[in-house]
This record gives C-alpha cells, structure tokens and sequence, in this order.
C-alpha cells in the first residue's frame, strides 16, 4: 500500500522551458525547484517546479537532440483545488504568462472552474470544489 504522504512527481515533456516556467512560476505561482543550468549533451534539459514545501513537483523535460514533441489529450489535466471560485485575477496572470482559457472538453470542468491551456497545449484546471 502507498503512504497518504508519498511525494509525487509528475514528469512531461516540453518545446520550451522558458515558456513552461513564465506560465507554472511567473502565472500560477509555483516555485523553480530545481533546473538544469547548462546544456550537456546527451542530457535532458530539465525544470522542477512545484509549491514550496509541496509533496508534489512538475518535472518538465526537453532533449534538443532528440525532442519529444507534447501529445495532450482532452483528458489530460492538472487540477488544482481551490475551494472557492477562481479569482479572475489569477486567470488573467495565466494569460499573460502563456496560457489560452479554454473551454472544458467535460462540462463539468466549466462548471467547477476554469480551464487554462499551458504553452504545451496541457490543461490545468483551477476547480472551485475542494478536495474530497
């Protein structure tokens, strides 16, 4: 059985680590946990962002030698509870660091939220629900 309190990470690809890090530390307000900061070949290039003392980070990676391109699904989504309705604020943050507002290919999303697509074409979705 897992423990309740395992850390997670969840890793994907990305064309461009700068674009990924202005929309996930500069737009949501995560922190850069860790980035590679030199190009060394035959090495991903890598970003770790995720809330400061979170159990959970991103890992987002790019290979440009051989470049894994992005493949998100309609179903593929980030979301983050907040309890309370987005703060339009925040959308716009969002916006202006990369992201597309998005309409919820599941409807259900746009009643509980709002979708914002990342500079990769994943979803995160800022749900007014809580967890549980």
């Amino acid at each position: 059985m897992i423990d309740s309190r395992a850390h997670v990470r969840i890793a994907r690809p990305s064309l461009d680590l700068a674009a990924a890090e202005r929309f996930y530390v500069g737009g949501l307000g995560l922190a850069v946990q860790w980035r590679s900061t030199e190009r060394v070949s035959g090495k991903h290039d890598l970003l770790m962002v995720g809330p400061l003392g979170g159990g959970w980070h991103f890992e987002l990676t790019r290979d440009p030698e051989n470049p894994v391109a992005p493949s998100p699904t309609p179903e593929d989504l980030f979301v983050v509870y907040l309890g309370e309705a987005p703060d339009e604020a925040l959308v716009a943050r969002l916006v202006e660091h990369g992201g597309t507002r998005t309409p919820a290919h599941n409807p259900y999303w746009d009643t509980y939220g709002v979708t914002v697509t990342d500079p990769d074409g994943y979803q995160l979705v800022l749900s007014s629900r809580t967890w549980g």
